[in-house]
């Protein structure tokens, strides 16, 4: 067994999604900070737990034909766990990840490789930089993996410029007035976090600041400052949480300029998108997403649709025109107005949407009238669907349940509970809305038997 401290030579043979590289010494699994399948090693274990090992890099021996150089200017925020090896290789390892959590399920479901808009740069639409004390000033950017660490990282590879640029006028207004980071140890200080939202090529951009207190310092000389030199920003809003919490928002705003929300056009809908709206935040990955999830449901225009986990309703919406009647249900009530609205705007006059819980979903169509749905869109957060939620479902008996998922291991899980109850599936297919990051999103549509 490998011994802390003691040096060994690694054949590093898998990179997991968080961006180690896997190894074995003597049965045990070897997981090495930066290492690409491929390379060979020489490693110095740092920690010995009783069933695998973790190592870091002492000499490369002979690097790997998929690695690339690390060009991050902030490499410690743990982020981007695939920027050391190319973008091709990275779509193996992500359709791999699918193929490996289905076998793990007992499921033998075919796996596409990895659909992509080709983008790797620049392509978030959403950051939430956290803001701590620093020497000098308030240092801005990430929390480094699994502590709340705060490295700098403004100029972040995978945001717009702008984001950066944003965040930098913030930071220097707070030193200049001597408005103090909150510090999460005493709970002390003002400005908390910085939180940015844009539309298609920054077309719009929302600014909200977190912070302890509704009265924000010298505020006037801040949101002059910013729409003077960002005409593109169409909001600015304070959000007060004075919770010692992970919680990034709170739950009261005051709006400093402009308008409480951006517009963005996805699928050839116009969506309102608020700061507490979940929205996802590769624009052109997420067209091509919802465009996959269509094509598979093959709708022909008679269908009722029931949109799960529906946000602000842009996947219902985005089919609305190929369907009969829409239906959403979402749990956040401002998000669920969102939808409302952007049905309204977009003159789609067959969309209905309630506020409730999934698993609440019977419940909730018997109230509305007896809604009964041909096909159903589920889109739950990264833990999966619920038993009761899936039970639901299963009760509805859609002819299709369109699955969007971006875990693959709950997605397993959950095609090894729907399968076996009445449904098939031709296919998964992975979509690539986060390059360079571990995670993918996956579409499976299964048909009633």
């Amino acid at each position: 067994m490998p011994e802390k401290n003691s040096l060994l030579r690694l054949e590093i043979t898998d990179v997991n999604n968080l961006g180690y590289g896997v190894g074995h010494a003597n049965g045990k699994a070897v997981f090495v900070a930066g290492a690409a399948d491929g390379d060979l090693c020489t490693v110095r274990i740092i920690k010995n737990a009783a069933d695998y090992a973790v190592g870091r890099v002492e000499e490369l021996l002979s690097p790997s034909p998929y690695r690339t150089e690390n060009d991050c200017p902030a490499r410690g925020c743990g982020g981007c766990a695939y920027r050391h090896v190319s973008y091709p290789h990275e779509l193996e390892l992500k359709r791999n990840r699918v193929v490996s959590a289905f076998r793990k399920a007992g499921l033998s479901l075919p796996v596409w490789p990895v659909l992509h808009t080709g983008k790797i740069e620049g392509y978030r639409n959403k950051a939430q930089y956290p803001v701590a004390p620093g020497k000098n000033g308030p240092v801005i950017g990430f929390f480094a993996p699994r502590s709340h660490r705060v490295v700098e990282a403004v100029n972040c590879p995978l945001l717009p410029p702008v984001f950066g640029q944003i965040a930098e006028t913030v930071r220097k207004h707070a030193l200049h007035f001597g408005i103090p980071a909150y510090d999460e140890t005493s709970g002390r200080g003002i400005l908390r976090h910085i939180y940015l939202r844009a539309a298609a090529e920054e077309k719009e951009l929302l600014l909200t600041l977190v912070t302890t207190s509704l009265d924000y310092p010298h505020a006037r000389e801040l949101t002059e400052m910013l729409t003077a030199r960002f005409p593109s920003l169409v909001g600015i809003l304070l959000n007060e949480n004075r919770e010692n919490t992970n919680v990034i928002l709170g739950k009261r705003y005051r709006l400093l300029a402009g308008r409480d929300h951006l517009r963005d056009r996805l699928c050839g809908i116009d969506l309102r998108i608020t700061p507490a709206s979940f929205y996802q935040v590769n624009h052109d990955a997420t067209e091509l997403l919802y465009r996959t999830a269509a094509e598979e449901a093959a709708l022909t225009g008679n269908e009722a649709l029931l949109d799960l986990y529906c946000g602000i309703g842009s996947i219902g919406l985005s089919m609305a025109s190929r369907v009969r009647e829409l239906f959403g249900i979402e749990i956040i009530e401002s998000a669920v107005a969102c939808a409302r609205k952007n049905a309204e705007e977009n003159g789609i006059r067959h969309a209905r949407f309630a506020t409730g819980d999934a698993a609440g979903t019977a419940r909730i169509l018997e109230e509305a009238g007896g809604f009964s749905p041909d096909v159903i869109v589920l889109d739950p957060p990264r833990r999966g669907a619920d038993a009761e939620t899936l039970n639901t479902v299963l009760s509805l008996a859609p002819e299709k349940l369109i699955y969007i998922s971006c875990n693959p291991d709950t997605l397993a899980r959950d095609m090894a509970f729907l399968l076996p109850r009445g449904y098939t599936a031709a296919r998964a297919i992975p979509v690539d809305l986060f390059p360079r990051t571990g995670h993918v999103e996956s579409v499976v549509c299964l048909t009633r038997k």
